[in-house]
């Protein structure tokens, strides 16, 4: 699937209470293992997906900075949670509150990336939306992309700090 060719829709695909989105990577980010939920919420078949960079269901309302945040956590052994919409392979999208994981052997080097995702729930989507609005807004100021993005985290590290908080808080924190 290629993005440029798949327009946005506002039309939302939702999970049930208890399903669960899972898939597995490399250390690239390109998909080794989906389950069916994903297939169902992405439209897509696992022959679509098997290999595809994880971003084949990036959804463009999602600031790249978060995902800047999501890999330097990964890539230094923790866990991390976050909010994401996505987006399937008609347009349309679903939001999920990801934890994502390394996958470590037995020497404790990263091998790929474990990611489960659950149905987010609905106010505190509403409350990260507007952090994600900001963080996109501060990422497209500028002409150049890599400006944009540094800016943003930038913007998240002196909001964590002046607010007191990490991003594991802010993330547990929301909505409440």
């Amino acid at each position: 699937m290629s993005k440029t060719m798949v327009t946005p829709r506002n039309e939302e695909i939702t999970l049930s209470d208890g399903e669960i989105i899972v898939s597995k990577t490399d250390l690239k980010g390109e998909i080794k293992y989906v389950n069916d939920t994903f297939c169902r919420v992405a439209e897509m078949s696992v022959d679509e997906i098997i290999n595809q960079p994880h971003s084949i269901i990036r959804h463009p309302d999602m600031p790249r900075s978060i995902f800047h945040y999501l890999w330097r956590q990964i890539a230094s052994k923790k866990e991390i949670f976050a909010y994401v919409k996505n987006m399937s392979k008609s347009g349309k999208f679903y939001w999920v509150f990801a934890h994502v994981t390394p996958t470590l052997d037995r020497n404790g080097e990263i091998t790929g990336y474990h990611s489960s995702r659950r149905k987010a729930d609905p106010d505190k989507i509403s409350a990260i939306s507007d952090m994600y609005r900001k963080l996109l807004e501060i990422e497209n100021r500028p002409q150049n992309r890599k400006e944009g993005l540094e800016a943003a985290v930038c913007y998240l590290e002196e909001f964590f700090k002046s607010n007191n908080t990490s991003y594991d808080e802010f993330i547990w924190s929301v909505g409440k």
